[in-house]
Formats: C-alpha cells, structure tokens, sequence
C-alpha cells in the first residue's frame, strides 16, 4: 500500500474516495488532531473530503489548510500542535495519479514502522466510530504567512538580496517561494505560475527536459537565478544565470558543502553521484548513503552529527529546520548563496563525472528485481542490496532498483571514466532485460 513516498497511483482505481476514507479512519484512530492539505490537482478535493469524513467519524478534529505546499502541511503539524499531518498528492506524478502522505509533527514523513501500523489499521478495519455528537471538527487555516516568515529568515531577512530570479512554479502550489523571495528584496518573474492540476505549462516533474522554458528564459535574460518545483512544491531545480541547468547531484553538493562543516556528516541516496562524495571529503565531511525516498534521508538526517540530507531528484532537508523536504526553503537559500557568490563560478569547483539514468517499465517490479539481484549476487563480488542492487565496480558503479512509486525498474550508472557510464549503464539494462519475470 505505502511506497517510498506514501500512497500514489492512479485516481479511480487504484487512488479512490474509499481509500481516503479507509486512511483518515486508521490515522483517526490514534490521533486528536490532523493537519490536512493539498495539492492543485481536482481529485485533491474528494480525497480530502473523504479522509477529513474517516478522520471526524474518530472524533479526531481536522484543520483544513485547503491548497498548500506539502512543507507547509509538515511544517503546519508542529506549528499547530496536531498529532500528524496528512498532503494529499501525488508530487510530480502525471495529473492522472494523485496520493496521501503522512507526516509526523517533527515535519518527518511517516517512517516504515508508521506505515505499517496505519496499513495494520487498515487491513483490520475496526474502529470505535463516534456517534452523532461525538465527531471531530473541521476547520480551516491558512499557515502560508508563518511558512513565508520562516523563509525569510532563511533569505537573511527582508530585503537581504538584490537578485533577478526567474521561478517555475510548473502550475503547482508553491507560490510562498515567490512571496518569501519578493519580501527579501528579489525582483521575480513567474512560469507557470497558476496553479492548475492538469499541469499545462510542463509536465510536474521539474527534470532538465521539462525545465527547457525556464533555462531559455534565464539564459536570455539578466538573471542570477531559475528556480523550478513540483506539483506539490517538495522539490527544487535550479538554473544557473548562464542557462545551465544544475544536475541534481551539483545542487546537492552546493547545499551540502553549505551546511555542513569538516567532522559533520550529510545524508544521501544510494544512487547520488561519486563527485558527491569526493568532492565533500576534500572538506573533511563524510557521506552516509540511504535508500532512496525523502523520508530515509530524514530518518539518517536526525542523527546528531548530520548536518543536511538531499536527493539528486531534488529533496533537500535542513533538520536543524525541518525534517521534510523543503522545496521553497532551498530555494530562499540557493538565492542566499547566488547573493555570494554566482551559482556559475561555484559549480566550477564541483568535480563532474559522467553519471546516466535510465528507467525500464515493468509491471511485476518485485518478480524482476528478484531475479536481478539472484543473478548479480552470483555474478558480481562487491554488491550493496541495501536499496535494489548496487554493483561496484573498479572504474564506477551501477544500480537497479525498483522506483517506489511508479510501475518502473530505474536504473543508475556512474565511472570517473569518460564513455565508462554509458558502458555499465548498458550492463544494467542487460540485467534487467535478461531477468525473469520482466515485461
């Protein structure tokens, strides 16, 4: 039922009102007081409807921050004293799809534990329903200024930057990004920037092909800055004021060698590139790999000597901030460091290995790695299985692993070597292609 980021699929079928219903009932049952919020997309409303009903016939009041920010939702279950919060979306998924994630009220996702409790809750369906004068309430917030505030003081304060930004919103739900940059002395010029769940203007996912816009308008232009989000505005893309648009592992590094000083530690995904890595230990601060999905970072992220977690897909976590993935606070403090120094001349310094992406579709993703690993396990002798399989290798790396929230295999390869990548990326999609109960 839960996935690397909750709950997302097809609305209808897999996604329905029923569901919502069936989680609001199970997250109701072990709470007083929810934080509910939700992306731009329709089927949002029915969604929040139906849960809000499961939470209230609980007895659990309900505080309905209508159309937000996911980091708002997380954020607003610490500000508002409530038990957990709940976003409805499905991030930067296609319009067709859309989800529920939960949130505790440090601003953490709910972990594995967590989702298996709520999905126990679910599985037993018995619940105490109150009568007619023992239901929740429902009420409605608007959090957006204290998240506007919060990414103020993150910017250095009001009129702190002198900055000609240019940001994408990709028609989704964080306009506080542009507010927060406005009221710290940035001119903006807006993409996209009504929200519409049917994503018009580019597909939700802010990836370097769908930011195409965004680049040739800050290329074109006197800007310092672009700066893209998702649907549900948990991710940061950014472009250099040259045009370039800064890969996910470059931009992780910045932010990374920004936070964290010689003896900390920084939390990343098993597929986050070597220049990572290297590229920290010059500054004496060591790299922690996860599983891929916001909320393990944020689980290594709470360990005291961790000074920041990130996604190369774009997922940034400052936990002296917040636990959960901040898309409009990246932005704010990319503009911080764009104030210092131009994004250009930082990447400079950031060494840059070749690293290819891929993705597989299959259907029976569990049958295939399955039959992946069983193969590399007796092919390969330096393989972590830690999240799908990484293969080491003496020139670079590759991994497969199933993507947790789509009906695809995804696969990673890297070598400091030039034409070394594109030579392992190969080897992995043979695996995959070769693999029993692939199709």
């Amino acid at each position: 039922m839960f996935g690397t980021s909750g709950i997302r699929g097809a609305v209808g079928t897999e996604v329905t009102a029923a569901l919502a219903l069936r989680v609001g009932r199970a997250l109701g049952a072990e709470t007083d007081r929810v934080v509910v919020g939700r992306d731009p997309r329709d089927s949002g409303e029915v969604l929040v409807d139906a849960a809000a009903a499961g939470l209230r016939e609980l007895g659990t009041d309900v505080v309905d921050l209508g159309m937000a920010a996911t980091p708002t939702v997380a954020r607003s279950v610490g500000w508002l004293g409530a038990d957990a919060g709940l976003a409805v979306t499905a991030s930067h998924n296609p319009p067709e799809d859309n989800g529920l994630k939960l949130w505790q009220p440090s601003g953490q996702a709910y972990d594995t534990a967590d989702q298996n409790r709520i999905a126990e809750r679910i599985e037993a369906d018995e619940y105490d329903l109150r009568p007619w004068d023992g239901l929740g309430t429902r009420t409605a917030a608007d959090t957006s200024a204290r998240h506007v505030g919060t990414l103020l003081e993150a910017a250095g304060g009001a009129d702190a930057l002198d900055l000609e930004i240019a940001v994408d919103l990709g028609n989704g739900a964080g306009g506080v990004t542009v507010e927060a940059l406005i009221e710290a002395g940035c001119a903006v010029e807006t993409l996209n920037a009504q929200p519409d769940g049917r994503f018009p203007g580019r597909p939700s996912e802010p990836t370097e092909a769908n930011c195409r816009a965004l680049a040739a308008l800050v290329a074109d232009g006197a800007y310092d800055l672009g700066i893209a989000h998702d649907g549900d505005a948990d991710r940061t893309r950014a472009v250099a004021g040259d045009g370039t648009f800064l890969s996910g592992d470059a931009l992780l590094t910045l932010f990374a060698a920004d936070a964290a000083e010689a003896g900390r530690r920084v939390a990343v995904p098993v597929d986050t590139s070597l220049a990572v890595e290297d590229f920290l230990a010059d500054r004496g601060v060591a790299v922690t790999r996860t599983p891929v999905g916001d909320v393990h970072v944020a689980e290594a992220a709470r360990a005291e000597d961790v000074a920041f977690g990130g996604e190369p897909s774009g997922a940034w976590i400052w936990p002296e901030a917040t636990l959960c993935p901040d898309g409009p606070l990246a932005a704010v403090r990319l503009a911080a460091l764009a104030a210092a120094e131009p994004i250009g001349k930082r990447l400079e310094a950031i060494p840059s290995y070749p690293i290819r992406r891929a993705s597989i579709e299959r259907t029976d993703k569990a049958a295939t790695m399955a039959a992946v690993e069983a193969e590399v396990l007796e092919t390969y002798e330096s393989v972590g299985t830690l999240d799908g399989v990484r293969v080491e290798r003496d020139d670079g790396w590759f991994l497969i692993r199933a993507s947790g929230t789509q009906p695809l295999v995804r696969l990673t390869a890297e070598a400091r070597a030039s034409g070394r990548a594109e030579e392992l990326l190969a080897e992995a999609r043979s695996l995959v292609e070769d693999a029993d109960g692939g199709g």
